[in-house]
């Protein structure tokens, strides 16, 4: 099986930290959501991952090659025309079985089963109670017969988390290239929704499989709350502090500094920060960042970023610097 990981998007929903690294690089409890979505995959029969990359595409294969041994193939994406367009970009590499992941999202699925899986597709989801946000599907007699982008109106609860498996790969490929001629466009790009429209249209028997798990990192509120969920389900770490109490869970990098403060619950810190006298809650704190005389909370802060003084809600960029103005300074 092969599995081919879109990686392109600019991720402008988290800006400011995705000015300098890809939102696939974007940590949450302690490791890149790259990472989290690559550690799933180990043990599988994977037989080559292909990279879909775009804007700073050299981090994602300088943090793969660094810390994965799957055999990978990095492909750019130059013209953004969407979901299906880039994965029709990998059309001469693969054959056979293909997984597809989008990196939005962190999911718990029984991924080892699909070694002996019948139908000629899975696209996962999940119940959601609002399905107006998310695309669905509608199934009938156990299979999909419809696949709807953000209904008006409720059709189905069952929204598509960005995870599909396809038990061969060309007749996909052969749906996106159809999509390309004809130019059917949703929102002005080449959707993978409207791809599997046309497999299902031309008799491929797709299944819906429903996970339990779905976690966004998309922008920075969902971020915060997928650190949350991961912190709880071990991903916790917890190393030595000074005249400090941490409130778990929290994970701290083993050269993170902690110093005079409380920290947590719901904080990732990175290696190399130093968190001096201060407090935080449900709060990212990335690589060599420096805390010092601040209260945060719903934070993020970037790498090598200083905040000095503050007692609010921040969302730093990497190599900022932010100070609150000491009476002095008036």
């Amino acid at each position: 099986m092969k599995v081919i990981i879109p990686l392109a998007g600019f991720g402008t929903r988290l800006r400011p930290h995705t000015f300098t690294k890809p939102k696939p690089l974007v940590s949450v409890a302690g490791k890149p959501v790259l990472g989290h979505i690559l550690d799933k995959l180990v043990g599988l029969d994977i037989e080559e991952i292909i990279y879909i990359v775009g804007y700073l595409g050299d981090q994602i294969r300088d943090y793969v090659e660094a810390n994965y041994a799957f055999p990978s193939r990095y492909i750019e994406q130059k013209d953004l025309k969407g979901q299906a367009h880039a994965i029709y970009l990998a059309r001469d590499h693969v054959s056979g079985p293909v997984l597809i992941i989008f990196v939005d999202t962190i999911f718990d699925a029984d991924l080892l089963s699909l070694a002996r899986e019948q139908s000629d597709g899975i696209l996962y989801v999940k119940e959601v109670d609002d399905p107006r946000r998310f695309g669905v599907v509608i199934t009938q007699d156990g299979f999909i017969t419809r696949l709807v982008e953000k209904p008006d109106t409720p059709v189905s609860n069952l929204a598509v988390i960005g995870l599909y498996y396809v038990r061969d790969s060309q007749i996909l490929m052969d749906c996106i290239a159809e999509l390309i001629r004809k130019d059917i466009r949703t929102q002005g790009e080449y959707f993978l929704a409207d791809a599997f429209q046309l497999m299902i249209d031309r008799g491929a028997k797709l299944v819906a499989k429903k996970v339990d798990v779905w976690e966004d990192c998309g922008k920075p509120e969902t971020v915060l709350h997928t650190n949350r969920y991961l912190l709880e389900h071990g991903g916790a770490q917890e190393t030595a502090t000074e005249n400090s109490v941490l409130v778990p869970p929290v994970y701290i990098g083993k050269t993170a500094v902690i110093k005079d403060s409380v920290v947590g619950p719901y904080v990732s810190v990175a290696e190399g920060a130093a968190i001096v006298r201060s407090i935080l809650r449900d709060c990212i704190i990335n690589e060599n960042a420096h805390i010092e005389d601040a209260n945060l909370s719903q934070s993020l802060i970037g790498k090598d970023a200083h905040v000095r003084g503050y007692a609010q809600k921040l969302n730093v960029g990497d190599s900022s610097q932010v100070e609150l103005a000491s009476h002095e300074d008036d």
